[in-house]
């Protein structure tokens, strides 16, 4: 590739967009869509790609230029063929316009890679053009499915598809590459909208989850009325009256969206960010009283991307997130969407406004922001804003395999491998709320890692046999919700994508149903095509012991009583739960953790979990309040702990009525305090 513009793929002009029958019908020109339009076509199908749009590429050609995937080695067949091309367009001095090639550095590449993994949007949008016309795939653009008679359905099979404009298009097999999952949803499969309770799948990281939401929160008091301390004056915009919700209980909210803003501070290439028409400066009061509250970081996450560009995302308590205001775009109508769309870009434009003019912000972050700008040669058929809404989570499918936690952490492991899932489990804050002392809060936003890739099913990219015979779901894939948010990234949703159409490509050659593609053929052309299957690299240091195996009863560091000062961690593996907390080495004598449990009347051994590191302190002070009175301790963390029990005993004590406590404190500690669990143990 020599250039950001190379010709056009094939597409149907008006004249042929009479009725259309080809073997394959990919809906969706996401990253994953594309992919398997590629596939479809190098294995020999016809193959038409239907994009509602006028852009391909979904989020990666849509200013996702900083690729989240977790373990890059994770990736192989068509994805790692984009990233590879995205090197050699990069390595061609003639690609470097806005800065000299040696000036760009990015903590994501390493100079002995042969892939790239920044990149600028329209960059991304080129090559999978360019992918798509060396294989003569045919795209459909600005089409989408009728909503008032999308299909016909006959036998258990998609038999056609009726777009908007009238124009029917009829296949062998079908495959839904939509991030919403709009075919799916229109041949009557089963999916879930919103997070599950904990109790569907077993999961703790399911559901409403105030105690993980400690990442991307606002200062403690900030004021959510329009009158501060005033209730009757109402809420300020995107906060609603109800409380949190129960710990880990089931709702229909869906994960905030928001846009991945491409800016530029090059002058020669800048467009300035105006003051939306419809501004409403109540829409970003929380932000200006978060910054008085004693916030004093700028709210976004600012990554680097070549030719003086960025990739923005949101970052802290009140960002681009636009927070409670994505709930109804999975099932929404095309005009709903675009009033969300629109409503997102107003509010994420007027953010960035407000955080580069408004004197209430913090001088040094207003310069900051007011020297970046939009860029002239990005998105410039939309007045330089991205044209995909970053939609991390619509409907999901309901398939013969949903991908929960379990899987993510390797509790369970699928025998049916069609692609491998890398990421942490992320979810971006789901609410925003009032708490029980008056104030502001964010809740929703889960932060947790440290386990290996893992294979993805391939039983949770197609349906259920007796809803639908000829459908694939590479995107909208079945997964609860915990688990998606560590496989919904772009290069999973392409190697799912690729996976999709050669099982599609099987089927057509056996004459067969989707759900009966004998898996072992299966496997073996995607492995011939490159596609990894299965992990055999390093295995990180067990990460975290599941708190439901222990004996005894355990109080974890969510359910202990903390003073203000604590901060959660994961760095060092062995802890029980999703985290460990520690001090910071500040304030000793003013950081404390109480744990509480109601005992049967009887004798307990008392043991408590940390994670050891040379940075911890020797004499953690710790007190046990029992039936006869009160014993003191002191805990050496820096003392070596076996990998699969991080418990020291703190020795044998009885309980009576009142509930025992356990109460660590930092006074006096020659280093850092960490807290994780306690364990109580009848003798």
């Amino acid at each position: 590739m020599t250039g950001a513009c190379p010709r056009p793929v094939r597409a149907l002009e008006p004249s042929a967009r009479a009725d259309v029958e080809v073997d394959i019908v990919v809906y969706g020109g996401t990253s994953g869509g594309i992919a398997a339009a590629i596939q479809a076509r190098r294995m020999g199908k016809s193959c038409l790609l239907i994009e509602p749009g006028h852009h391909l590429g979904g989020l990666t050609s849509g200013g996702l230029g900083a690729t989240d995937i977790g373990n890059k080695k994770a990736i192989g067949g068509i994805a790692r063929e984009f990233y590879r091309r995205v090197k050699r367009y990069y390595d061609n001095p003639a690609a470097w316009k806005q800065q000299p090639r040696e000036a760009y550095r990015s903590p994501r590449q390493s100079t002995d890679e042969d892939t790239m993994w920044t990149f600028e949007p329209h960059v991304a949008e080129s090559i999978y053009r360019e992918m798509l016309r060396e294989c003569d795939a045919t795209v459909l653009e600005g089409e989408w499915l009728d909503e008032t008679d999308p299909l016909v359905m006959r036998g258990g099979r998609i038999e056609r598809i009726r777009l908007a404009s009238g124009m029917v298009v009829s296949g062998e097999l079908f495959i839904d590459a939509t991030y919403e999952g709009d075919l799916m949803a229109a041949a009557g499969v089963r999916f879930h909208v919103g997070r599950e309770a904990n109790s569907a799948h077993n999961e703790t990281l399911n559901g409403v989850q105030t105690r993980n939401a400690v990442h991307h929160q606002f200062v403690p008091g900030v004021d959510p009325y329009v009158r501060r301390g005033d209730p009757s004056s109402g809420l300020l915009p995107g906060v609603h009256a109800g409380p949190a919700g129960d710990e880990g209980s089931g709702d229909s909210r869906v994960q905030a969206y928001n846009f991945r803003m491409c800016l530029t501070d090059d002058p020669a290439n800048i467009l300035p960010i105006q003051k939306p028409e419809a501004y409403d400066p109540l829409r970003y009061e929380l932000v200006l009283r978060n910054f008085e509250a004693g916030e004093t970081r700028a709210p976004w996450s600012l990554i680097l991307m070549p030719n003086r560009k960025t990739d923005i995302n949101n970052n802290h308590g009140f960002s681009t997130d636009h927070i409670g205001m994505s709930y109804a775009w999975p099932s929404a109508s095309r005009a709903e969407r675009e009033r969300i769309f629109r409503d997102h870009l107003d509010y994420q434009q007027g953010l960035i406004w407000t955080l580069a003019h408004d004197p209430r912000v913090p001088e040094s972050i207003r310069s900051e922001v007011a020297r970046w700008g939009l860029c002239r040669d990005e998105f410039a058929d939309h007045g330089g804003w991205p044209h995909q809404i970053y939609v991390r989570e619509a409907r999901r499918m309901i398939a013969d395999c949903v991908m929960t936690q379990h899987h993510c952490q390797g509790r369970e492991v699928v025998d049916d491998p069609v692609g491998l899932a890398a990421y942490t489990m992320d979810s971006h804050n789901v609410q925003r709320y009032v708490d029980a002392k008056g104030h502001v809060r964010n809740e929703g936003d889960v932060q947790v890692g440290g386990f290996p890739p893992y294979p993805i099913a391939y039983r949770s990219i197609r349906p259920r046999k007796e809803e639908c015979r000829n459908l694939l779901v590479p995107v909208a894939l079945s997964a609860s919700h915990i688990a998606y948010g560590s496989i919904r990234m772009e290069p999973v949703f392409m190697v799912l994508g690729q996976s999709a159409a050669t099982a599609a490509c099987l089927a057509l050659d056996a004459r067969s149903d989707i759900q009966d593609v004998e898996f072992a053929a299966l496997r073996a052309r995607l492995e011939s095509d490159g596609q990894i299957l299965a992990w055999t690299g390093p295995v990180p240091t067990r990460a975290s012991i599941d708190i439901q195996k222990l004996p005894g009863i355990v109080i974890d560091d969510g359910d202990a009583e903390r003073s203000p000062g604590w901060s959660p961690s994961r760095s060092v593996g062995g802890y029980v739960g999703e985290r460990y907390w520690h001090d910071g080495n500040e304030r000793q004598g003013e950081r404390k953790a109480t744990y509480r449990a109601k005992l049967e009347p009887g004798r307990y051994e008392v043991r408590f979990s940390f994670t050891s590191n040379p940075n911890r302190a020797t004499n953690v002070r710790i007190t046990i309040r029992h039936a006869d009175g009160s014993a003191e301790k002191t805990c050496d963390q820096r003392a070596p702990r076996p990998a699969d029990d991080p418990f020291v005993s703190l020795g044998v004590y009885p309980f009576g009525a009142s509930p025992a406590e356990v109460e660590v404190s930092n006074a006096g500690a020659n280093g850092h305090v960490v807290i994780d669990a306690v364990q109580f143990l009848k003798q």
